[in-house]
């Protein structure tokens, strides 16, 4: 029961509603009362229920939505948000503290929550919660290489939305490598 405080805030991360977030968590622990018998070392219970919680939020996504279309762009690593948006004078300070300050919490939750269920759990877990890479292999059961790439791909889509949110808001011009970007390649994640 202590943890069900913490299973909530990572459900709420990845459902984006308190109602969804509530509903992911009570099957969560009802799955996890019904399976107790497998859950071999104690000490290790957090880590259990998260990996219920991520395999019950992604098969009920799965459930709704069999295929999700991510945008595909074959430069993905080339883009920086912090040195598209970071004012020349940060080169003295923290620039990506700078550019993180610029953005409301609701715009990053807002960028969050568009990610696909994948990539979404991933940057939750490592960015949000804390969990080192292997915590997160480990709780999805997936290789740590799958995670280091579900971490990149996702942060590089969240870049690329906050810059495109930052130049709606006034606050860059849009750089040429990024304009018209709206006809990227598709690719299909499941």
């Amino acid at each position: 029961m202590p943890l069900v405080n913490d299973l909530h805030r990572v459900a709420f991360e990845l459902c984006r509603s308190s109602n969804d977030a509530e509903d992911l968590v009570a099957e969560t622990v009802s799955r996890a009362c019904q399976s107790y018998a497998t859950l071999r070392d104690a000490t290790k219970a957090k880590q259990w229920l998260l990996r219920i919680l991520t395999n019950t939020f992604i098969s009920t996504r799965r459930s709704k939505k069999v295929r999700q279309e991510v945008p595909y762009d074959e430069g993905e690593g080339s883009f920086s948000l912090f040195d598209e948006l970071a004012p020349p004078s940060s080169q003295w300070g923290n620039p990506e503290r700078e550019v993180i300050n610029k953005f409301l919490n609701e715009d990053i939750d807002q960028a969050l929550g568009t990610l696909p269920e994948e990539f979404r759990v991933a940057v939750v877990l490592c960015d949000v919660e804390g969990y080192t890479y292997d915590e997160i292999a480990q709780t999805l059961d997936i290789p740590v290489g799958t995670v280091r790439s579900r971490l990149s791909r996702g942060r590089s889509i969240l870049q690329k939305q906050l810059y495109h949110h930052a130049v709606e808001r006034g606050w860059a011009t849009p750089t040429k490598s990024l304009k018209g970007k709206s006809d990227d390649k598709q690719c299909e994640c499941e």
